[in-house]
């Protein structure tokens, strides 16, 4: 496709194609295109014009190039992708608006004053209509405080003050709902399931295969731990899954043989083997917007106490209104009254305050389930940080394999990481890895393989039985035993790594060593949650003693708990809770599920076990641990932002009631000035919290 440079400074460029305009598909699919090359920062798609802003850190010529060979017949793009545009999201409310706009001054140039009067009497009934339907509630709402207004405009012949305050609700309902679903569609893109590679079953056998190249009627592993990527029936297996995505629900259900099950839910135990029957499934884009706009969790206490306060204040503004007509038998300056309200603002600045910290969370490579849950961030006193992939980086690497049973390192390693495959967490992953860079063939050479929840992994490997996991798993509970001519080797073990054992026929077969360094910004990132109210910082983990002491020593948390199950972090968390302290729990593994559950606040790694993400609040990227602190400084900054929102709108609309009151201001300009403040607001809360570096 051919382009021309309309214009360019360094680092950014404007490029117009050979097109009039573009549909909403093809600004799409080149917006994907740009989006996906590395050299490209960003990319902004104008259907209209047919341009493209392009934002590059690479050379000009490469940039040039990328451009060049853009051919859109040949680019494959998800459909889930064009799902989730909200290009034609917006361009409908631009022209929703744009048009309201032109109708309003059109038709007082160009209808005559009698039939505008009729169009003006019709409307009016919209209103009226919306208003009295809010009176089987026994509440008095906003909807009824509008229609009063207007109508009360309509019985004194002031057709023009109905008319224009009616235009003002519809352009600001209009900018609400766009603004609203523009929070909502970013949130949810953020939050869409994104699996690359399943088990599939083919001729009895496991492949690792792309999810996108998964059709309707194949057959699929899920294993304890993973996300369920499509809506399926049970052909095999049992298992207890988590629907709380789908349900709100977090006690696991049962699934067995002829069992549905759907996207976007969780195996908490068991193991399942599915016949594929939608590739989308509840995974798809609009289900989880609905998901969304439906959540409770999207409200924080403080936002949903002051939404309560808005409907309470609405009695008052009649109030105002009958004082101000009992003083002054004057009915415009009762309407002056009507025309404000607080509940308008408070209803739309601060579930927006909320939605945008969302957003802008998600841009800073952090998913945020709720509101209620940035409030918990913000008040937390509290932080407890497992070890393994979150104060030690989240890719830890093998460095040693020592043989205790004559096999080849290379053999045991083989082995183990056929195991550990089919259970993601960092250390697995450090397994596998080495596995692959030293080429070594790992295909299925097991029977069915069960993992032991902060244990270990069991399976039968050519007839033996393997077991893989903590010194705990394999000497304490299975019996493990050491030949006594490897006793000394296995005590001359170097203490700076991490050691996974390996056991085959009831022996020690290999020991792993696994190097988990300390992030480099651990130490700083807990300096700076101290710096942001803080106050006591915990490391819990699985770990040896020694291994547990040497890293509290240096990152210098205020406590640590090694050995610890599960059930004995989750017992943490509850019990600081009983204290009356808020607690947020940080962790990336599966036996880390039940503290993020338990927590005030439950922040699950990235790269972590999929359970642990779907059962966390909060997901922050594995690259840099010092997003906590953005996430913490975020959290502090929107609750200072719904705060003063509400002062903010409790002064402004009382002044302009006691303007509307001695008659300074008339009904239209009261509307306007209230809508004008509402808008405002609104809009000032839908930007950055975070300062820009």
């Amino acid at each position: 496709m051919n382009a021309v440079i309309r214009h360019e400074i360094p680092g950014r460029m404007r490029v117009h194609f050979d097109r009039a305009r573009f549909t909403m598909r093809e600004a799409d699919t080149l917006q994907y295109y740009l989006q996906e090359s590395d050299a490209v920062q960003k990319a902004v798609v104008y259907e209209r014009t047919a341009d493209a802003v392009i934002y590059y850190s690479c050379e000009r010529d490469e940039i040039i190039s990328i451009i060049r060979r853009y051919a859109p017949e040949k680019l494959e793009v998800p459909e889930s992708y064009y799902e989730s545009s909200s290009r034609e999201l917006n361009a409908g409310y631009h022209e929703k608006i744009v048009m309201s706009v032109v109708w309003h001054y059109t038709k007082k140039l160009l209808i005559p004053h009698s039939i505008r009067t009729l169009l003006t009497c019709l409307k009016t009934m919209k209103y009226v209509w919306r208003g009295l339907k809010t009176i089987p509630e026994k509440k008095l709402k906003v909807e009824l405080l509008d229609a009063v207004a207007i109508s009360a405009s309509m019985l004194v012949k002031d057709h023009n003050t109905a008319s224009s305050v009616m235009f003002l609700l519809d352009i600001g309902d209009t900018l609400e709902e766009w603004t609203h679903k523009q929070c909502v569609d970013d949130l949810a893109r953020q939050m869409a399931l994104n699996i690359s590679k399943v088990w599939k079953v083919q001729d009895g056998e496991e492949i690792l295969t792309d999810a996108q190249l998964i059709e309707t009627g194949d057959n699929v592993v899920i294993r304890m731990g993973n996300i369920i990527p499509f809506d399926g029936v049970v052909v095999s297996g049992d298992a207890l899954v988590n629907q709380a995505s789908m349900t709100g629900e977090a006690i696991p259900v049962r699934k067995e043989e002829g069992g549905c099950v759907f996207a976007g839910t969780v195996v908490e135990e068991g193991e399942i083997t599915i016949r594929v029957t939608a590739v989308g499934g509840s995974g798809r884009y609009d289900k989880i917007v609905r998901m969304i706009e439906e959540s409770e969790k999207l409200k924080s206490a403080l936002e949903s106490k002051a939404e309560g306060l808005a409907d309470k204040l609405v009695p008052y503004t009649f109030a105002g209104a009958a004082l101000a007509y009992l003083l002054s038998r004057n009915v415009m300056k009762a309407v002056s009254v009507l025309m404000v309200d607080y509940s308008c603002a408070l209803k739309l600045a601060m579930p927006l305050s909320v939605l945008s910290a969302i957003r802008e969370a998600g841009d800073n490579g952090i998913t945020v389930k709720g509101g209620k849950f940035l409030e918990a961030v913000s008040e937390a006193e509290v932080i407890v940080f497992d070890k393994t992939g979150t104060l030690t980086k989240a890719q830890p690497a093998v460095r040693d394999v020592i043989s205790f049973n004559g096999e080849s390192p290379d053999e045991l390693l083989r082995e183990a990481a056929c195991l550990e495959e089919h259970f993601p967490h960092s250390i697995a992953n450090a397994v596998v890895k080495a596995a692959e860079d030293k080429g070594l063939n790992h295909e299925e050479m097991h029977t069915k393989v069960e993992y032991v929840v902060a244990h270990g992994i069991s399976s039968t490997i050519d007839g033996s039985r393997a077991l893989i996991g903590s010194y705990h798993f394999i000497f304490e509970d299975e019996g493990i035993i050491i030949d006594d001519s490897r006793k000394e080797k296995f005590e001359a073990l170097p203490d700076e790594y991490s050691h996974l054992y390996y056991a085959k026929d009831g022996k020690l077969a290999a020991v792993i060593l696994i190097e988990d360094p300390i992030r480099e910004d651990a130490c700083d990132t807990l300096s700076a949650l101290r710096r942001h109210g803080i106050s006591h910082i915990v490391m819990m983990t699985g770990d040896s003693e020694r291994t547990a002491r040497k890293i509290a020593g240096i990152v210098g948390v205020d406590e640590y708990h090694a050995e610890v199950l599960p059930e004995d972090k989750a017992g943490y968390v509850e019990e600081q809770k009983q204290k009356g302290y808020r607690v947020i729990m940080i962790g990336d593994g599966i036996n880390d599920s039940p503290a993020l559950s338990a927590a005030d606040a439950g922040i699950a790694i990235s790269e972590g076990a999929e359970i642990a993400r779907q059962i966390a609040d909060i997901t922050i990227a594995a690259d840099e641990l010092s997003s906590i602190v953005s996430l913490k400084e975020l959290s502090d900054l929107l609750m200072k932002r719904i705060r003063f929102n509400y002062r903010t709108i409790v002064g402004f609309n009382s002044a302009l009631i006691a303007l509307g009151l001695m008659g300074v201001l008339t009904p239209a300009a009261s509307a306007l000035l209230h809508n004008a403040s509402t808008i405002a607001l609104g809009l000032n809360s839908t930007t950055k919290l975070l300062k820009a570096e």
